[in-house]
């Protein structure tokens, strides 16, 4: 099939003798650019609801999340799929985020790891990875050969595939069955994708992780009735949202997160005992 394609995210930046800017000018062109991403993400918003209500499916189904990536796209599939635990509740086991050049590549880069386009199926084989579950590839180029090998692989074997990208027609948003396309165009240094293309992708991740766990559950009004109670903050924020949900006093609202270590449970219990 032949396809147009573009890679706008290697473009050359619309800037130029950036060395010769002041910091001034070189933070306000940066924060222009950056104020255009939100309205790119905006207009994908249909595709955006398509991808998340597929991942609803599968983990109401009893399926998992992966995303899969190399570098600053990696590193976010990681932060997002990291931050679901503490912030929804839910199992260790439900959203992974998988990086060309494994954990050691999370903080530094592993040369040419993201070169293979075996090794992403080899990486999710080791969850034993199913028809049941779903995975993203996060790519700003859509070029990426770690994440195109493993989006294909998915596919032939009938695993449902969405991506994020930056490039319109790219050879990712043609496998993906769910694709993303936030084109962000040139970045203010050329090339570098970890700025607006990287802005583009964490917003979208935000955006799937978030209304994902809503639609599962996972939040009651606003609130986060199933984070963890991992520190001090953490408590304190349980017990205010136990006092403005029961209307109790501090005092009660501490006790009751005391004895129950879980806010909806305390909640729950409360009104059980009201009725």
């Amino acid at each position: 099939m032949s396809r147009h394609f573009i890679k706008t995210t290697e473009k050359d930046s619309v800037y130029n003798n950036l060395e010769l800017k002041s910091t001034r000018e070189i933070l306000s062109d940066i924060n222009q650019e950056d104020k255009t991403v939100a309205y790119i993400v905006e207009k994908n918003i249909p595709k955006i609801e398509t991808l998340v209500d597929n991942v609803y499916e599968k983990l109401q189904n009893g399926g998992r999340l992966f995303y899969i990536g190399s570098g600053t796209s990696g590193r976010l599939g990681i932060l997002d799929a990291s931050e679901c635990p503490p912030t929804f509740g839910v199992d260790n086991e439900l959203v992974f985020g998988i990086i060309a050049g494994g954990d050691k590549a999370i903080r530094k880069s592993q040369e040419y790891a993201e070169d293979s386009l075996t090794q992403a199926w080899k990486d999710l084989n080791k969850y034993k990875i199913t028809k049941k579950d779903i995975v993203i590839g996060i790519a700003a180029s859509g070029t990426t050969p770690y994440v195109l090998g493993g989006i294909e692989e998915c596919n032939k074997n009938d695993i449902a595939t969405g991506c994020i990208t930056c490039n319109k027609n790219s050879p990712l948003s043609y496998l993906a069955k769910y694709p993303i396309e936030a084109v962000v165009g040139p970045e203010y240094i050329t090339g570098s994708s970890r700025m607006k293309a990287g802005t583009a992708q964490k917003l979208i991740l935000n955006m799937i992780s978030s209304a994902v766990m809503i639609r599962l559950g996972k939040i009651k009004g606003n609130k986060m009735v199933d984070m963890q109670l991992a520190n001090n903050k953490l408590v304190k924020r349980g017990e205010k949202i136990i006092k403005s949900e029961l209307d109790v006093t501090n005092s009660k609202a501490k006790a009751l997160l005391k004895k129950t270590k879980n806010v909806r449970k305390a909640i729950e219990s409360f009104k059980k005992t009201k009725k």
